[in-house]
């Protein structure tokens, strides 16, 4: 089977040997669209146990963070490119998001996040009223 080389894989798999646990966080691939009144974010995270992904809102900034462990098995390895360490992202998320009613789930390695548009943010229709007609005169007979 033949293998390419690339020099930037190689050091950034030196790198992060080298720096081990002091490594930046690891890349988290992300897709975001708006469905409707609500943003949907999801996440990338193979391999990550449920219980390290912590996400939080704190005003406007929603904080992704996980933990993916290394392989605890001993030996010789031949190969060991599946990364681990720790993922974070942040997002700023404006004024016009309900973080309230944020939602998240978790499902064979993909994080769901469910952002809501707040009420006060969504589009509303405003009415016309022109002279002399049936809203104006109600407004002039208050």
């Amino acid at each position: 089977m033949p293998m390419s080389f690339d020099p930037f894989t190689e050091l950034d798999r030196l790198t992060g040997a080298l720096l081990g646990a002091h490594a930046a966080p690891k890349a988290m691939p992300v897709d975001l669209f708006r469905e409707g009144d609500q943003y949907v974010l999801t996440a990338d995270l193979p391999g990550v146990d449920p219980e390290s992904v912590d996400v939080d809102v704190d005003g406007q900034l929603l904080t992704i963070r996980a933990e993916r462990s290394p392989d605890p098995r001993k030996g010789s390895w031949l190969a060991q490119e599946r990364p681990h360490g720790k993922y974070l992202r942040q997002f700023s998320v404006g004024e016009g998001i309900d973080v309230e009613r944020i939602a998240a789930s978790y499902d064979n390695g993909v994080l769901s996040l469910v952002i809501p548009v707040s009420e006060r943010a969504k589009p509303r229709k405003i009415q016309l009223t022109t002279k002399g007609s049936a809203a104006d005169r109600e407004l002039s007979a208050a």
